[in-house]
């Protein structure tokens, strides 16, 4: 336990007084602060000027991280006949219909992304108390429900990362792990800031993006310059 303390202190000397870093600058102090036995997964969020519980200031979207998340994504789909067999030649781990909507009611979600084909939508519907929660109901906006499920597959496991708001207007995602070379975790997070960007909704006033800041899944979290963020897109 000393050891820890020690080792968590040392980490919050080395971000105390720091903020608005460049995002080379922060990125570097994320890295070098990182301790953890494993490698931990560098995680960006940002603080929105948007009030989600209205329709017109939801935020929502998808990118593709050009490093990757070096996540390994086990990926569910729900189709029937040569889209199932188009689904299980791309690499899903899951593939069914009814079979999978009762092992789903049954408590088993071993899943990180559920995409669907159209037809299934109405079955997968009833799974949406059960889904929704956990951001995996599929969603045609995200590209989640669609007849190209190979593509859809790909894209999950190549380093797709979905967002969307919560209720304080906070958008968060791994974006990469600390074992990433500092330039691979720039470009993911600049990748993922121009994403969040594209997706400005209508009804959002004033100053769109608030905060952005980066952290490993154990250290503290340090604030980018938003300006920096968007800038070389």
């Amino acid at each position: 336990m000393a050891k820890i303390a020690k080792k968590k202190a040392a980490a919050r000397a080395a971000f105390e007084g720091k903020s608005n870093m460049t995002v080379a600058d922060a990125v570097k102090l994320v890295k070098d602060s990182a301790s953890a036995k494993f490698d931990e997964t560098i995680e960006i969020a940002m603080n929105l000027g948007v009030d989600p519980r209205h329709a017109d200031q939801m935020v929502r979207g998808v990118v593709q991280l050009p490093a990757g998340t070096g996540k390994d994504v086990r990926v569910a789909v729900f189709a029937r006949g040569p889209k199932a067999d188009e689904a299980k030649e791309a690499g899903a781990e899951v593939v069914g219909a009814e079979d999978l909507v009762e092992s789903i009611q049954g408590g088993k979600i071993d899943f990180d992304r559920v995409i669907a084909t159209p037809d299934m939508m109405p079955l997968v519907g009833r799974l949406g108390k059960v889904l929704g929660p956990r951001n995996l109901m599929p969603n045609p906006k995200v590209g989640t429900v669609t007849m190209d499920v190979a593509q859809a597959v790909a894209a999950a496991k190549g380093g797709e990362v979905q967002f969307k708001a919560e209720k304080a207007g906070v958008v968060h995602a791994g974006i990469g792990k600390v074992s990433f070379d500092a330039d691979k975790i720039a470009q993911n997070v600049r990748a993922f800031v121009e994403a969040v960007n594209r997706a400005k909704p209508t009804g959002a006033k004033g100053t769109y993006v608030k905060k952005v800041s980066i952290s490993s899944t154990m250290g503290p979290g340090v604030s980018i310059d938003v300006a920096d963020a968007v800038a070389a897109q």
